[in-house]
Protein backbone atom coordinates (compact mmCIF):
# COMPACT_ATOMS: atom_id res chain seq x y z
CA UNK A 1 0.00 0.00 0.00
CA UNK A 2 0.91 3.50 -0.82
CA UNK A 3 1.17 6.51 1.17
CA UNK A 4 -1.36 8.41 -0.29
CA UNK A 5 -4.00 6.68 1.21
CA UNK A 6 -3.43 8.34 4.56
CA UNK A 7 -2.43 11.27 3.57
CA UNK A 8 -4.92 13.73 5.28
CA UNK A 9 -5.62 11.19 8.17
CA UNK A 10 -3.24 13.83 10.65
CA UNK A 11 -5.83 16.43 9.81
CA UNK A 12 -7.93 14.78 13.03
CA UNK A 13 -6.39 15.61 16.44
CA UNK A 14 -7.50 15.64 20.32
CA UNK A 15 -11.38 17.03 20.79
CA UNK A 16 -12.22 16.38 16.83
CA UNK A 17 -15.88 17.18 17.05
CA UNK A 18 -15.47 20.39 19.28
CA UNK A 19 -18.69 22.40 18.35
CA UNK A 20 -16.57 25.24 16.94
CA UNK A 21 -15.15 23.05 14.40
CA UNK A 22 -18.62 22.10 12.71
CA UNK A 23 -20.30 25.15 12.21
CA UNK A 24 -21.65 25.12 8.59
CA UNK A 25 -23.10 26.78 6.47
CA UNK A 26 -27.17 26.67 5.94
CA UNK A 27 -28.55 23.56 3.73
CA UNK A 28 -30.25 23.54 0.65
CA UNK A 29 -34.18 24.47 0.94
CA UNK A 30 -35.18 23.94 -2.41
CA UNK A 31 -33.65 22.11 -5.26
CA UNK A 32 -34.79 22.49 -9.05
CA UNK A 33 -34.04 20.63 -12.04
CA UNK A 34 -31.35 18.52 -12.52
CA UNK A 35 -27.76 19.71 -13.61
CA UNK A 36 -27.50 16.88 -16.23
CA UNK A 37 -24.81 15.15 -14.08
CA UNK A 38 -23.50 13.43 -10.94
CA UNK A 39 -19.82 12.41 -9.79
CA UNK A 40 -20.03 10.05 -6.70
CA UNK A 41 -17.04 8.72 -4.46
CA UNK A 42 -17.98 4.41 -3.68
CA UNK A 43 -17.21 1.84 -2.37
CA UNK A 44 -16.98 -1.21 -4.47
CA UNK A 45 -19.82 -2.77 -5.60
CA UNK A 46 -22.45 0.17 -4.14
CA UNK A 47 -22.83 2.01 -7.46
CA UNK A 48 -24.20 -0.75 -10.08
CA UNK A 49 -25.81 0.22 -13.51
CA UNK A 50 -25.82 -3.75 -14.73
CA UNK A 51 -22.28 -3.93 -16.32
CA UNK A 52 -21.84 -7.23 -13.88
CA UNK A 53 -25.05 -8.72 -14.40
CA UNK A 54 -27.84 -7.26 -16.11
CA UNK A 55 -30.16 -8.01 -12.80
CA UNK A 56 -28.63 -5.88 -10.75
CA UNK A 57 -28.74 -2.16 -11.85
CA UNK A 58 -30.17 0.82 -10.25
CA UNK A 59 -28.43 3.58 -12.21
CA UNK A 60 -30.38 3.17 -15.50
CA UNK A 61 -33.84 4.12 -13.89
CA UNK A 62 -32.37 7.20 -12.05
CA UNK A 63 -30.52 8.42 -15.04
CA UNK A 64 -33.52 8.06 -17.34
CA UNK A 65 -35.96 9.55 -14.21
CA UNK A 66 -33.58 12.32 -13.34
CA UNK A 67 -31.50 13.39 -17.00
CA UNK A 68 -28.66 12.45 -14.15
CA UNK A 69 -25.69 10.79 -15.94
CA UNK A 70 -23.73 9.13 -13.07
CA UNK A 71 -20.11 9.00 -12.82
CA UNK A 72 -18.31 6.43 -10.17
CA UNK A 73 -14.96 6.87 -8.58
CA UNK A 74 -14.27 3.46 -6.47
CA UNK A 75 -12.34 4.03 -3.31
CA UNK A 76 -10.99 1.41 -2.19
CA UNK A 77 -10.68 2.68 2.50
CA UNK A 78 -11.97 5.63 3.66
CA UNK A 79 -8.70 7.69 3.82
CA UNK A 80 -9.15 7.32 0.02
CA UNK A 81 -12.51 8.59 0.30
CA UNK A 82 -11.12 11.64 2.77
CA UNK A 83 -8.55 12.64 0.58
CA UNK A 84 -10.79 12.83 -2.70
CA UNK A 85 -12.99 14.63 -0.99
CA UNK A 86 -10.05 17.02 -0.10
CA UNK A 87 -9.74 17.57 -3.51
CA UNK A 88 -12.95 18.19 -4.48
CA UNK A 89 -14.49 17.79 -8.05
CA UNK A 90 -17.08 15.19 -6.50
CA UNK A 91 -21.00 15.91 -5.36
CA UNK A 92 -21.34 12.31 -3.28
CA UNK A 93 -19.29 10.15 -1.12
CA UNK A 94 -20.51 6.80 0.54
CA UNK A 95 -18.81 7.16 3.82
CA UNK A 96 -18.55 4.48 6.83
CA UNK A 97 -18.32 5.98 9.87
CA UNK A 98 -14.56 5.69 10.57
CA UNK A 99 -15.02 8.89 7.72
CA UNK A 100 -17.69 10.74 8.03
CA UNK A 101 -16.84 12.44 11.11
CA UNK A 102 -13.54 13.66 9.98
CA UNK A 103 -15.25 15.04 6.40
CA UNK A 104 -17.60 16.39 9.10
CA UNK A 105 -14.78 18.33 10.71
CA UNK A 106 -13.21 19.31 8.01
CA UNK A 107 -15.72 21.24 6.45
CA UNK A 108 -15.60 18.71 3.44
CA UNK A 109 -19.33 18.20 3.69
CA UNK A 110 -22.29 20.15 4.16
CA UNK A 111 -26.03 19.75 6.23
CA UNK A 112 -28.74 18.10 4.00
CA UNK A 113 -32.39 19.43 4.44
CA UNK A 114 -34.30 16.10 4.67
CA UNK A 115 -37.56 17.73 3.96
CA UNK A 116 -36.36 17.58 0.47
CA UNK A 117 -35.59 13.64 0.95
CA UNK A 118 -40.16 12.44 0.54
CA UNK A 119 -38.54 8.64 1.25
CA UNK A 120 -36.74 9.64 4.33
CA UNK A 121 -39.88 9.03 6.23
CA UNK A 122 -39.28 5.41 5.45
CA UNK A 123 -35.68 5.19 6.95
CA UNK A 124 -34.74 2.63 9.80
CA UNK A 125 -35.47 4.20 13.28
CA UNK A 126 -32.30 2.35 14.55
CA UNK A 127 -30.49 4.92 12.01
CA UNK A 128 -32.00 8.16 12.85
CA UNK A 129 -29.82 10.67 14.51
CA UNK A 130 -26.67 8.21 14.51
CA UNK A 131 -23.59 9.95 16.03
CA UNK A 132 -21.24 9.18 12.96
CA UNK A 133 -23.73 11.70 10.81
CA UNK A 134 -25.72 13.75 12.71
CA UNK A 135 -24.07 16.67 14.81
CA UNK A 136 -24.77 19.33 16.96
CA UNK A 137 -28.47 18.89 15.43
CA UNK A 138 -27.45 19.15 11.86
CA UNK A 139 -27.63 16.05 9.53
CA UNK A 140 -24.79 15.64 7.39
CA UNK A 141 -25.81 13.00 5.00
CA UNK A 142 -28.13 9.98 4.32
CA UNK A 143 -28.12 6.39 5.25
CA UNK A 144 -27.21 3.80 2.70
CA UNK A 145 -25.82 0.23 4.00
CA UNK A 146 -24.53 -1.07 6.51
CA UNK A 147 -23.12 -4.61 7.83
CA UNK A 148 -20.57 -6.63 9.42
CA UNK A 149 -17.06 -7.07 8.98
CA UNK A 150 -16.88 -10.94 8.43
CA UNK A 151 -14.76 -14.10 8.47
CA UNK A 152 -14.14 -15.29 5.35
CA UNK A 153 -13.00 -19.05 5.11
CA UNK A 154 -12.03 -21.41 2.23
CA UNK A 155 -14.89 -24.32 3.29
CA UNK A 156 -12.11 -27.24 1.62
CA UNK A 157 -9.59 -25.60 4.44
CA UNK A 158 -12.48 -25.57 7.34
CA UNK A 159 -14.84 -28.09 7.43
CA UNK A 160 -16.45 -26.52 10.32
CA UNK A 161 -16.31 -22.54 9.75
CA UNK A 162 -14.06 -20.90 12.49
CA UNK A 163 -15.21 -19.83 15.90
CA UNK A 164 -12.38 -17.33 16.67
CA UNK A 165 -10.63 -14.54 15.24
CA UNK A 166 -7.58 -16.65 16.61
CA UNK A 167 -7.89 -17.54 13.15
CA UNK A 168 -5.90 -15.24 12.00
CA UNK A 169 -4.68 -13.17 14.58
CA UNK A 170 -2.46 -15.97 16.12
CA UNK A 171 -0.02 -18.37 14.56
CA UNK A 172 -1.80 -21.95 14.55
CA UNK A 173 -2.36 -24.95 12.79
CA UNK A 174 -6.06 -24.88 10.59
CA UNK A 175 -8.28 -27.68 10.32
CA UNK A 176 -6.23 -28.76 7.32
CA UNK A 177 -3.10 -29.65 9.12
CA UNK A 178 -1.25 -26.98 8.03
CA UNK A 179 -0.15 -23.44 9.71
CA UNK A 180 -2.16 -20.12 8.83
CA UNK A 181 1.27 -18.25 7.90
CA UNK A 182 1.12 -16.61 4.82
CA UNK A 183 -2.41 -17.59 4.04
CA UNK A 184 -4.35 -14.79 6.03
CA UNK A 185 -5.07 -11.36 5.11
CA UNK A 186 -5.95 -8.36 7.26
CA UNK A 187 -7.17 -4.93 6.04
CA UNK A 188 -5.37 -2.20 5.01
CA UNK A 189 -6.63 0.68 7.23
CA UNK A 190 -5.76 2.15 10.36
CA UNK A 191 -9.56 1.40 11.74
CA UNK A 192 -8.39 -2.24 11.91
CA UNK A 193 -6.58 -1.56 14.98
CA UNK A 194 -10.01 -1.90 16.49
CA UNK A 195 -10.93 -5.39 15.28
CA UNK A 196 -7.32 -6.50 16.98
CA UNK A 197 -8.71 -4.25 20.19
CA UNK A 198 -12.12 -6.15 19.84
CA UNK A 199 -10.89 -9.31 20.19
CA UNK A 200 -8.74 -8.54 22.97
CA UNK A 201 -11.88 -7.20 24.40
CA UNK A 202 -12.78 -10.47 24.95
CA UNK A 203 -9.64 -12.98 24.97
CA UNK A 204 -7.81 -10.05 27.87
CA UNK A 205 -11.02 -8.79 29.37
CA UNK A 206 -8.22 -7.47 32.18
CA UNK A 207 -6.94 -4.85 29.48
CA UNK A 208 -10.39 -3.04 30.44
CA UNK A 209 -11.64 -2.22 26.80
CA UNK A 210 -15.09 -1.06 26.41
CA UNK A 211 -14.94 0.66 23.20
CA UNK A 212 -12.75 -0.99 20.35
CA UNK A 213 -12.45 2.75 19.04
CA UNK A 214 -11.52 5.04 22.25
CA UNK A 215 -8.02 3.06 23.65
CA UNK A 216 -6.19 4.22 26.69
CA UNK A 217 -2.46 3.76 26.46
CA UNK A 218 -2.46 0.64 27.56
CA UNK A 219 -5.43 -0.81 25.46
CA UNK A 220 -3.69 0.71 22.48
CA UNK A 221 -0.04 -0.69 23.20
CA UNK A 222 -1.67 -3.92 23.70
CA UNK A 223 -3.49 -4.09 20.51
CA UNK A 224 -0.64 -2.97 18.37
CA UNK A 225 1.53 -5.80 19.86
CA UNK A 226 -1.39 -7.96 18.58
CA UNK A 227 -1.02 -6.53 15.24
CA UNK A 228 2.72 -6.98 15.12
CA UNK A 229 2.79 -10.23 15.97
CA UNK A 230 -0.29 -11.13 12.98
CA UNK A 231 2.21 -9.17 10.78
CA UNK A 232 4.07 -12.29 10.53
CA UNK A 233 0.97 -14.07 9.13
CA UNK A 234 0.03 -11.89 6.93
CA UNK A 235 0.13 -13.03 2.63
CA UNK A 236 -1.06 -9.00 2.14
CA UNK A 237 -2.58 -6.52 3.65
CA UNK A 238 -5.87 -6.18 1.47
CA UNK A 239 -7.87 -3.03 0.03
CA UNK A 240 -8.66 -3.54 -3.14
CA UNK A 241 -11.45 -6.37 -3.32
CA UNK A 242 -10.41 -7.59 -6.97
CA UNK A 243 -6.82 -8.51 -5.32
CA UNK A 244 -8.36 -10.49 -2.36
CA UNK A 245 -10.57 -12.60 -4.49
CA UNK A 246 -7.81 -13.24 -6.92
CA UNK A 247 -5.61 -14.09 -4.18
CA UNK A 248 -7.96 -16.71 -2.49
CA UNK A 249 -8.03 -18.42 -5.75
CA UNK A 250 -4.41 -18.41 -7.19
CA UNK A 251 -2.48 -17.39 -3.88
CA UNK A 252 -3.90 -20.04 -1.04
CA UNK A 253 -5.08 -17.50 1.15
CA UNK A 254 -7.94 -19.58 3.18
CA UNK A 255 -8.99 -16.71 5.81
CA UNK A 256 -9.51 -13.51 5.94
CA UNK A 257 -11.64 -10.40 7.25
CA UNK A 258 -13.71 -9.20 4.62
CA UNK A 259 -16.70 -7.03 3.41
CA UNK A 260 -19.66 -9.64 2.42
CA UNK A 261 -19.68 -8.32 -1.21
CA UNK A 262 -16.18 -10.23 -1.88
CA UNK A 263 -17.66 -13.57 -0.18
CA UNK A 264 -20.96 -13.14 -2.32
CA UNK A 265 -19.18 -12.60 -5.42
CA UNK A 266 -16.77 -15.58 -4.88
CA UNK A 267 -19.64 -17.78 -4.22
CA UNK A 268 -21.38 -16.28 -7.65
CA UNK A 269 -17.68 -17.72 -9.55
CA UNK A 270 -18.59 -21.39 -7.84
CA UNK A 271 -15.59 -20.71 -5.57
CA UNK A 272 -15.39 -23.07 -1.81
CA UNK A 273 -16.15 -19.67 0.45
CA UNK A 274 -18.18 -19.23 3.56
CA UNK A 275 -18.24 -16.24 5.92
CA UNK A 276 -19.05 -16.15 9.75
CA UNK A 277 -18.83 -13.56 12.63
CA UNK A 278 -16.80 -15.17 15.61
CA UNK A 279 -17.44 -15.94 19.15
CA UNK A 280 -16.06 -12.53 19.81
CA UNK A 281 -18.02 -10.40 17.09
CA UNK A 282 -17.63 -8.00 14.56
CA UNK A 283 -16.75 -4.53 14.08
CA UNK A 284 -18.88 -3.61 10.61
CA UNK A 285 -20.40 -0.38 8.92
CA UNK A 286 -22.87 2.08 9.04
CA UNK A 287 -22.65 4.31 5.33
CA UNK A 288 -23.74 7.71 4.48
CA UNK A 289 -24.12 9.25 1.28
CA UNK A 290 -22.57 13.06 2.34
CA UNK A 291 -23.06 16.07 -0.34
CA UNK A 292 -19.60 17.79 -0.87
CA UNK A 293 -19.57 21.18 0.29
CA UNK A 294 -19.11 22.80 -3.04
CA UNK A 295 -20.83 20.28 -4.88
CA UNK A 296 -21.69 21.50 -8.21
CA UNK A 297 -24.89 19.46 -8.61
CA UNK A 298 -27.05 19.61 -5.56
CA UNK A 299 -29.61 19.64 -7.62
CA UNK A 300 -29.06 16.21 -9.21
CA UNK A 301 -27.21 15.04 -5.44
CA UNK A 302 -30.50 15.19 -3.65
CA UNK A 303 -32.77 13.33 -6.12
CA UNK A 304 -29.93 10.33 -5.73
CA UNK A 305 -30.16 10.29 -2.06
CA UNK A 306 -34.24 10.48 -2.59
CA UNK A 307 -33.69 7.20 -5.08
CA UNK A 308 -31.09 5.52 -3.35
CA UNK A 309 -34.16 5.09 -0.17
CA UNK A 310 -36.55 3.55 -2.63
CA UNK A 311 -37.30 0.04 -0.93
CA UNK A 312 -36.59 -1.68 -4.26
CA UNK A 313 -33.33 0.02 -4.74
CA UNK A 314 -32.37 -1.04 -0.91
CA UNK A 315 -33.57 -4.67 -1.32
CA UNK A 316 -31.24 -5.13 -4.71
CA UNK A 317 -27.84 -3.13 -3.33
CA UNK A 318 -28.21 -5.37 -0.16
CA UNK A 319 -28.75 -8.63 -2.59
CA UNK A 320 -25.71 -7.45 -4.47
CA UNK A 321 -23.52 -6.55 -1.59
CA UNK A 322 -24.70 -8.93 0.72
CA UNK A 323 -25.17 -5.63 3.80
CA UNK A 324 -28.87 -5.00 5.09
CA UNK A 325 -30.76 -2.20 3.90
CA UNK A 326 -31.45 1.28 5.66
CA UNK A 327 -35.35 0.63 4.86
CA UNK A 328 -36.51 -2.23 6.40
CA UNK A 329 -39.59 -2.29 4.15
CA UNK A 330 -37.09 -3.54 1.28
CA UNK A 331 -36.84 -6.71 3.29
CA UNK A 332 -40.21 -8.15 2.17
CA UNK A 333 -41.07 -8.42 -1.34
CA UNK A 334 -37.22 -8.14 -2.71
CA UNK A 335 -36.95 -10.82 -5.93
CA UNK A 336 -32.89 -10.23 -5.60
CA UNK A 337 -32.55 -10.56 -1.85
CA UNK A 338 -35.45 -13.36 -1.37
CA UNK A 339 -37.80 -13.84 1.64
CA UNK A 340 -35.13 -15.25 3.89
CA UNK A 341 -32.14 -12.27 2.63
CA UNK A 342 -32.09 -9.73 5.51
CA UNK A 343 -32.60 -12.47 8.13
CA UNK A 344 -29.41 -14.02 6.30
CA UNK A 345 -27.24 -11.17 5.69
CA UNK A 346 -27.84 -9.90 9.97
CA UNK A 347 -30.63 -7.59 10.09
CA UNK A 348 -31.50 -8.55 14.04
CA UNK A 349 -27.41 -8.34 14.77
CA UNK A 350 -27.74 -4.39 14.48
CA UNK A 351 -26.63 -4.21 18.21
CA UNK A 352 -23.93 -6.59 18.40
CA UNK A 353 -21.46 -4.83 15.72
CA UNK A 354 -18.84 -2.54 16.74
CA UNK A 355 -19.83 0.15 14.15
CA UNK A 356 -16.82 2.04 12.34
CA UNK A 357 -16.16 5.29 13.68
CA UNK A 358 -13.36 7.81 14.42
CA UNK A 359 -11.33 7.61 17.18
CA UNK A 360 -11.18 10.77 19.29
CA UNK A 361 -8.84 11.54 21.99
CA UNK A 362 -11.39 13.64 24.03
CA UNK A 363 -8.76 15.99 25.92
CA UNK A 364 -6.06 12.95 26.14
CA UNK A 365 -8.20 10.03 27.37
CA UNK A 366 -8.18 8.48 24.74
CA UNK A 367 -5.42 7.60 22.07
CA UNK A 368 -6.70 9.82 18.80
CA UNK A 369 -6.68 8.75 14.73
CA UNK A 370 -3.79 10.80 13.56
CA UNK A 371 -1.69 7.59 16.01
CA UNK A 372 -3.58 5.14 14.72
CA UNK A 373 -2.65 6.26 11.12
CA UNK A 374 1.14 6.70 11.96
CA UNK A 375 1.40 3.24 14.06
CA UNK A 376 -0.38 0.81 11.35
CA UNK A 377 1.94 2.39 8.48
CA UNK A 378 4.79 1.35 10.88
CA UNK A 379 2.74 -2.20 11.42
CA UNK A 380 2.57 -2.89 7.85
CA UNK A 381 5.94 -2.39 7.04
CA UNK A 382 6.79 -4.63 9.99
CA UNK A 383 8.33 -2.12 11.66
Amino acid sequence: MSAPHFALSGMLVGTLLASAAVQAAESVQSIGAGEGRLDIIAWAGYIERGDTDKAYDWVTGFEQGTGCKVNVKIAGTSDEMVSLMAKGGYDLVTASGDASLRLIAGKRVQPINTALIPNWKSLDPRLKDAPWYVVDGQTYGTPYQWGPNVLAYNTEAFKQAPTSWATIFEAQTLADGKGNAGRVQAYDGPIYIADAALYLKSTKPELGIEDPYQLNEAQYAAALELLRQQHKLIHRYWHDVTVQMNDFKNEGVVAFSAWPFQVNALKAEGQPIASTVPVEGATGWADTTMLHAKAAHPNCAYQWMNWQLEAKVQGDVSAWFGSLPVVPAACKDNELLGAEGCATNGFDQFDKIAFWKTPQSEGGKYVPYSRWTQDYISIMGGR
